[in-house]
């Protein structure tokens, strides 16, 4: 059991790797659900640590790199080959950014006493950035050799800003344990009604606007949420 955290890091690594080596040969639908499975794999692996007190230095700092990977650098790669035939400059710049604010975001967690981190986060977790960037490749399903619409590369342009932005900002999102204290006993009914609307989402299709709408919901509403715990 003491090396279950660590074994489900190293899983969510290797998802972050599957996704980069996805994004080199442009099976962009591959290469989003490879860094959404790692940010399922990262909320199990930090419940799992609690539940059974499992956490360690070696464990936290081995963490700390897998999400530098799996929600900074493959994000990043994926978004660049994503748009940069029609934006090579400026995909180049966007996503530095948003790959040196992941960092940041990291690294700042890392020392904040984590008595001050009981239901929330100061500033949006790397692993809903991510998560969002994803998501939101998954509701255009480009093909090999077929140009993403200008409007939408653009509007992807401008959400890697405002998702940089957001994670070194001081805007407080709830984190797993906030999220079980705000909804208690309602939670199991929440996951059920989830897992009926992703089966409905991909019989018809949506599976991408839908997952791209419950990040989009958090990203919204976390912060007003947080208020509810003070």
């Amino acid at each position: 059991m003491g090396y279950l955290a660590n074994i489900l890091s190293f899983l969510s690594l290797a998802c972050a790797f599957g996704s980069i080596i996805f994004s080199l040969e442009e099976h962009f639908t591959f290469a989003s659900w490879a860094i959404i499975f790692s940010v399922i794999i990262d909320g199990l692996d930090g419940q799992i640590a609690k539940r059974y007190k499992l956490t360690s230095e070696f464990g936290r700092e081995l963490d700390s790199l897998v999400d530098v990977i799996a929600f900074g650098i493959a994000p990043s790669v994926l978004g660049y080959i994503f748009i940069y035939r029609d934006f090579y400059l400026s995909a180049s710049l966007t996503l530095f950014v948003y790959l040196f604010c992941s960092v940041f975001r990291l690294a700042k967690y890392n020392v904040t006493p984590k008595t001050k981190l009981v239901n929330y986060f100061y500033g949006l977790p790397t692993t809903v950035s991510g998560g969002v960037l994803a998501s939101f490749i998954l509701i255009y399903r480009k093909k090999l050799g077929v140009s993403v619409p200008y409007y939408f590369q653009l509007a992807f342009i401008a959400l890697v800003l405002a998702l940089a932005f957001l994670m070194i900002s001081r805007v407080r999102y709830l984190n797993l344990d906030g999220i079980k204290q705000i909804f208690g006993k309602k939670l199991k009914l929440i996951f059920v009604f989830l897992f009926i609307l992703f089966v409905l989402a991909a019989f018809f299709r949506k599976i991408g606007i839908t997952t791209f709408l419950l990040f989009y919901l958090y990203l919204i509403f976390s912060p007003y949420l947080v208020r509810r715990l003070e």
